[in-house]
């Protein structure tokens, strides 16, 4: 486990290494890429600070706002996939939709289909299915040149 087996654990883990940066702490390296994310999401510094606040905070989709620590989330695990190329063919996607924008924006355009992924497993009580998902992103790949070329 990243940070432990529960929301809140996993929220805090995010908040300590926030919390380090910010004191200038020694980071270990796993702090060092979550203070990365952190800082390329300045909308989220100031709520992030609020310490124990955050960490019982619920977003639902009816309220309408962004899960912070599940939007930096998926970021972290784009880039593990990316990094290590699995599922095989995810670090060429990722470099094609990264060459039409920067990497962080190919990584947002890249969360839709993650998150669909990651639902179509948990309702169906299985491991994700990483054809599929590379089937979502490659339509996101060829769609995106599609429209880089008009």
């Amino acid at each position: 486990m990243l940070f432990g087996n529960s929301r809140d654990e996993l929220r805090r883990g995010w908040l300590q290494a926030w919390q380090r940066a910010r004191t200038g702490a020694l980071l270990t390296a796993l702090d060092t890429q979550l203070v990365t994310l952190i800082r390329e999401h300045p909308e989220y510094h100031d709520w992030l600070q609020r310490g124990d606040d955050a960490l019982h905070t619920e977003f639902s989709p009816e309220s309408g706002r962004v899960n912070p620590f599940l939007h930096l989330s998926m970021h972290l695990a784009l880039r593990e996939q990316v990094s290590t190329d699995r599922p095989a063919g995810i670090a060429r996607i990722h470099a094609k939709l990264a060459a039409k924008d920067k990497a962080h924006e190919a990584e947002h355009a890249m969360m839709e289909a993650l998150g669909k992924a990651l639902w179509d497993s948990q309702r169906a009580g299985r491991a994700p299915d990483e054809r599929a998902y590379l089937e979502d992103l490659e339509r996101l790949a060829t769609s995106s040149s599609a429209r880089k070329g008009r």
